[in-house]
């Protein structure tokens, strides 16, 4: 029955076709031999037809004509392969995909196909709606309908437009296969679909969308590609309206780790904004997705990006041409200042993104601090682009620029950071200072933060010289101010202030004369709270830097060093520094200041003494802050170490010695309980010594000063410091080496028995330089005229040096030695009498014996 069927099929033209030719007939009749196969049981039977075919249409013959081709296609072979579309064997379905395929190619009116193949494509492709899967379970013949598809997309053109229902569903179904291969083939498939028939397309483009946006995410980059081309072309020739839907999608790719997926995006975008119908509508919308890619991290992304961008700012600008006549026509020139290394974007693409700024900013701004890295990067990223491109027109939006940027530089992320201080550089380099100055100023005063800080400091530094030098004095007073220079110990806090300082030191050279007492101050301020912070890395650095913009400062100033620059200023400075010093404590930032100006200002201090000691009196009271005492402390130790080169650079300190010693080192030196009251007294006695041994004073003023502290410094060989003690017994030396036999017998009777003492000490050294004060208290006491009045105390002397002289330690027993030795021209009857009493008892009567023979050999002191 099925071969009368095809016989009379065969026997009887189509009405359509009319008198086929002996071509057509013959073929007919060769087919209508190998058709019934195709109805067989068996799979083989089947599949054996189907090879069958395969070769007489492969093979030269009629099947090669598409005339004689066409009707028996039609007529025989297309519905037969069509069923077997549905055969159980796979492979019998593949042979018939490739016979279609075959017979689209060969056949003169493919389009003549399309009513019976679509709808069964559809039927493979997708099924019955809505099924869950495809009805073709093979991976491989989907693609090969899917690229049947494609074919008849490209052979029939817009024919298909009638059967777009069928294409669209088949389509919609195959852009989400689970298959990759089929993914991208569909996204062809679609892209050429809607390039065939934008008249229909267009009507029902948006059922495409929804699986594009699903497969432009697909871990394969090159599916994201075909995924975003293929939307591209719904779009541009569908309904454009579909943008808003894609959008967002589009934004994530700008991320995409592949460079052809971004790639991809930029070709995309500009395509819209160069082609798409109603462009004007979306414009703000997608301006940012392109300029995005100017900062693409691969030059050949940036470089089609920039060529995009060119081609449609020109584009913009020859079909606006009567509103831009009088720009084009009067354009003025690149302004002077403009910023280096950067090519100045063509008039259309300025005046697209000045008109859509507004349109723009509020999204970027919430974008730039959203909680994800990458979207708060590429956000940042794209400011300074949009402000070299508005230049001048940013002024009407700097309020919200500016309130961006203050938040955006708090960002741990230091790419955000980057872009943003090229931002607010831009600021400075387009928008006048007297604008920027007052909303950052306004800002800082109310709440100073180091964000702020960088934007003014970045704004700044885009400034040019001639226009931010009327503001110099302004800004630099305005940092000076303690709600500002003082806010903050934080480094990042310090290090931006010191940001700011050096903007306009290398923006305003020279010009910094007028502000540079300001600058001075806050540079001050920057190495004392940097110094009080500790030892920290970033601490460092930072009082390192400011040093060296203090030299800087020095050099616009016309000076050689900074101590030039604090000798210029020194008096101003402690002058606003020590008015509070009544109220300071440790932590003072102006107790901070004045203890750089004293370290750091050199020759410049002997210069301000009139200021510096009436501070340090009233600042080292006992009644004031221990802590704060220690510190002044330690500061006076220093400089007196080196008093020739700061204090006493004039030779006007001894002048203030009475001051220093009576007023400043004796209340210091009274004891008092407590551990912190002992430090306090170590660090008098370290600043006693310090100027005992300065070489600043002469015998007469050393010997007012013991005096003095002579007492004092006695009592402070009691202490539990060892190093208080040591210092105790090198000033009491220097006294006694001053005041030769000159000293009051009294008062020198009154000093060896607190010697003695210290030769019982726990530390060698004390003992050690109490034996060398001995031999100085000894050389006194052989100056003085009355020897007489000293045998008593002397004798007790000898009697309790022998005792030390057996002592363990090999260096004690010679210091001691030493100490007989030297004493021993005064009463050596005494000596060798208490000598010989004891040398039985020592065991190191060796000693004895060199003493005994020493005696011998010199003779008394008259």
């Amino acid at each position: 029955m099925a071969a009368l069927g095809v016989a009379e099929a065969v026997a009887a033209p189509h009405p359509a076709e009319g008198a086929e030719t002996a071509e057509a007939v013959e073929l007919s009749r060769a087919l209508s031999r190998l058709l019934p196969g195709l109805e067989a049981d068996s799979k083989p039977g089947r599949r054996r037809a189907l090879e069958a075919l395969r070769r007489a249409l492969e093979e030269p013959g009629p099947a090669a004509d598409p005339t004689a081709f066409q009707g028996p296609w039609a007529r025989l072979l297309l519905p037969r392969l069509l069923r077997c579309l549905s055969d159980p064997a796979e492979g019998c379905r593949a042979l018939a995909v490739h016979l279609l395929d075959l017979g689209l190619r060969r056949a003169a009116r493919p389009r003549d196909a399309l009513p019976r193949l679509l709808p069964a494509l559809a039927a493979r492709l997708a099924g019955p709606v809505p099924a869950r899967r495809p009805p073709e379970a093979c991976e491989e013949l989907r693609l090969a309908l899917v690229q049947l598809l494609g074919l008849a997309v490209d052979l029939c053109g817009a024919a298909l437009a009638p059967h777009l229902d069928d294409a669209l569903r088949a389509l919609r179904c195959s852009l989400l296969d689970p298959f990759a291969a089929v993914r991208r083939e569909s996204c062809s498939c679609a892209a050429a679909l809607a390039q065939a028939t934008p008249d229909h397309f267009h009507m029902q483009s948006e059922s495409l969308i929804g699986p594009l946006m699903q497969t432009i995410s697909h871990q394969h980059w090159k599916v994201r590609v075909a995924a975003i081309e293929a939307t591209g072309a719904v779009i541009h020739f569908g309904n454009g309206k579909s943008v808003d839907d894609v959008l967002s999608h589009f934004a994530q790719r700008l991320f995409d780790d592949v460079p052809q997926v971004r790639r991809a995006v930029a070709s995309v975008v500009g395509g819209w904004l160069l082609c798409l119908r109603d462009r004007y509508s979306f414009f703000h919308k997608l301006i940012p997705l392109l300029l995005s890619s100017l900062n693409d991290e691969v030059p050949e992304v940036r470089q089609l990006a920039a060529s995009l961008w060119e081609d449609v700012g020109l584009q913009w600008q020859k079909e606006n041409e009567e509103d831009l006549k009088d720009k084009l026509d009067f354009a003025p020139p690149t302004p002077p200042h403009y910023p280096p290394h950067e090519r100045r974007p063509v008039l259309g693409c300025r005046e697209l993104v000045f008109r859509n700024l507004s349109k723009i900013l509020p999204a970027l701004c919430h974008d730039i601090t959203d909680w994800v890295v990458g979207t708060r990067v590429k956000s940042a990223q794209l400011l300074p682009v949009l402000l070299l491109h508005a230049e001048d027109h940013a002024t009407q939006h700097l309020e919200v620029v500016l309130r961006t940027l203050f938040q955006a530089c708090t960002d741990e992320e230091a790419a955000v950071v980057q872009s943003c201080t090229r931002s607010a550089e831009l600021v400075g380099t387009f928008v006048s200072p007297e604008v920027f100055l007052k909303l950052i100023l306004s800002t800082l005063k109310k709440t100073p933060s180091a964000s702020g800080l960088l934007v003014l400091a970045s704004a700044m530094r885009g400034c040019p010289r001639e226009a931010l030098q009327p503001h110099l004095a302004a800004i630099a007073t305005e940092l000076a101010q303690a709600h500002i220079c003082q806010a903050s110990e934080n480094d990042l806090y310090l290090e931006r202030l010191l940001l700011c300082v050096q903007a306009l030191v290398s923006v305003c050279h020279e010009d910094c004369g007028v502000a540079s007492l300001q600058l001075l101050d806050v540079l001050l301020t920057i190495v004392a709270l940097a110094g009080a912070t500790g030892l920290r890395d970033k601490s460092l650095t930072c009082n390192l830097q400011a040093q060296e913009t203090m030299d800087s400062l020095a050099m616009v100033e016309g000076v050689s060093s900074c101590q030039d620059l604090y000798r210029k200023h020194i008096g101003p400075l402690l002058e606003r520094v020590t008015a509070s010093h009544l109220d300071w404590t440790a932590h003072s930032p102006e107790l901070l200041q004045f203890s750089v100006i004293v370290a750091q200002s050199g020759p410049a201090l002997g210069e301000a003494l009139p200021h510096v000691v009436p501070t340090l009196r009233a600042c080292l009271q006992p009644s004031q802050d221990p802590q704060m005492r220690l510190k002044l402390f330690s500061i006076l130790s220093t400089v007196l170490l080196r008093a020739t080169d700061t204090i006493n650079s004039q030779g006007q300190f001894p002048s203030y010695l009475e001051t220093v010693t009576k007023d400043i080192l004796a209340p210091n030196l009274q004891w008092h309980a407590g551990r912190t009251a002992a430090a306090i007294r170590t660090a008098a006695v370290s600043c006693l010594w310090a100027l005992t041994s300065s070489e600043v004073l002469s015998a007469e003023q050393i010997r007012d000063v013991q005096e003095t502290l002579m007492p004092q410094v006695l009592t402070t060989l009691e202490e539990d410091s060892k190093m208080t003690r040591l210092i105790s017994c090198r000033i009491i030396n220097t006294f006694l080496k001053t005041s030769g036999g000159m000293t009051d017998p009294e008062k020198l009777i009154r000093i060896y028995p607190e010697l003695l003492k210290r030769l019982d000490d726990v530390s060698n050294d004390v003992r050690m330089a109490a034996a060398s004060t001995l031999v100085t208290w000894l050389q006194c006491v052989k100056g003085a005229n009355a020897k007489s009045y000293y045998q008593s105390s002397v004798q007790y002397l000898y009697r309790e040096l022998l005792v030390h002289l057996d002592d363990p330690e090999r260096a004690i027993q010679d210091a001691i030695l030493e100490v007989l030795k030297e004493g021993s021209g005064l009463f050596p009857d005494l000596l060798v009498r208490e000598t010989e009493a004891v040398i039985h008892k020592h065991r190191s009567a060796t000693y004895c014996e060199q003493l005994l023979q020493h005696v011998q050999a010199v003779p008394a002191t008259q």
